[in-house]
């Protein structure tokens, strides 16, 4: 136990307005690809524990939902995750995108960071999007006074610069104690979740524009045989008759490629031959029905 108690271990979350890089970011991070990137905001719906081990001890990621006004039940929920989050960890991590504007948006979070005695780090995220990096320094200036950061870190998450570097401040507010997780332990979610998150992504991702974000994934069976190979049942839920037909596509095209894309990143994660079945259903409006969320894995904190 002697060793231990020299390491550091704590809990980090990563909170931010949708789409502003945060699964990016801890993928990068963790070094594999545990939450779900999309173009489309509010991807992640579901806390993701994700955890990184090295010699000086242990983070154990939780990623949020993006926090912002809620149109629905699903969104009340995803709000509620994210505010919950933030009295339950050792630091946060506060994500940004480069820019002197401080929104609406922005300024609703800050409310939230500066009710809480956290050790909070600005991360100014996407900065290979800046053609003159001396603006960098603008940036830093117009979010310094809006809450009171422990450190202000800009990065790129894509182009993985500075990602060290937040890594060492993450262990700097960690507190020291033994580790939670073994060594070689990634993530708390069950392969379940995860696989059908991967779909969920991968068909987000093919269909674009084409349909809004009301689409769920359930995994109804993920089953090895024998000689290894892992049989796997999922179905796609959307919420109009109209969008079952564009995720089938013609003759079953999208569908088909929803599937190959799904299966190649599944069979990477479980390290096996996937056999993958995919179906379509509509289920009107489960974004309001409590019921129909309990159903596709959304519970509602306590």
């Amino acid at each position: 136990m002697e060793e231990n108690t020299q390491k550091k271990s704590g809990f980090v979350t990563l909170i931010g307005r949708p789409n502003v890089g945060k699964s990016t970011l801890m993928n990068h991070l963790i070094g594999q690809k545990i939450a779900i990137t999309s173009d489309k905001p509010q991807t992640t719906r579901n806390r993701i524990q994700t955890v990184y081990t090295d010699d000086r001890g242990q983070i154990i990621f939780v990623d949020t939902p993006g926090i912002h006004k809620a149109k629905n039940k699903l969104g009340e929920y995803m709000v509620n995750v994210a505010e919950h989050t933030l009295k339950d960890v050792d630091v946060i991590l506060w994500l940004v995108e480069p820019s002197t504007f401080i929104g609406a948006g922005e300024r609703h979070i800050a409310e939230q960071l500066n009710k809480v005695k956290t050790p909070i780090i600005l991360v100014i995220n996407k900065i290979d999007t800046v053609k003159n990096q001396d603006e960098i320094l603008t940036f830093i200036a117009a979010y310094k006074d809006v809450c009171d950061f422990a450190e202000i870190v800009p990065l790129s998450a894509l182009k993985d610069k500075n990602t060290d570097l937040l890594a060492e401040l993450i262990f700097k507010y960690l507190p020291y104690g033994p580790q939670f997780y073994d060594e070689d332990t990634v993530t708390d979610q069950p392969m379940r979740q995860i696989a059908s998150e991967l779909i969920r992504e991968k068909a987000l991702r093919l269909l674009e524009e084409e349909i809004p974000h009301g689409i769920a994934v359930t995994v109804e069976k993920m089953q090895e045989r024998k000689n290894g190979i892992m049989d796997i049942e999922a179905t796609i839920v959307c919420e109009r008759d109209s969008h079952k037909g564009i995720v089938i596509g013609k003759g079953g095209s999208m569908l088909k490629k929803i599937g190959s894309a799904a299966r190649r990143e599944i069979e990477d994660m479980v390290e096996t031959q996937v056999n993958l079945q995919l179906w379509v259903k509509v289920r009107k409006e489960w974004r309001d029905n409590e019921l129909l969320m309990k159903n596709y894995g959304y519970q509602k904190n306590s």
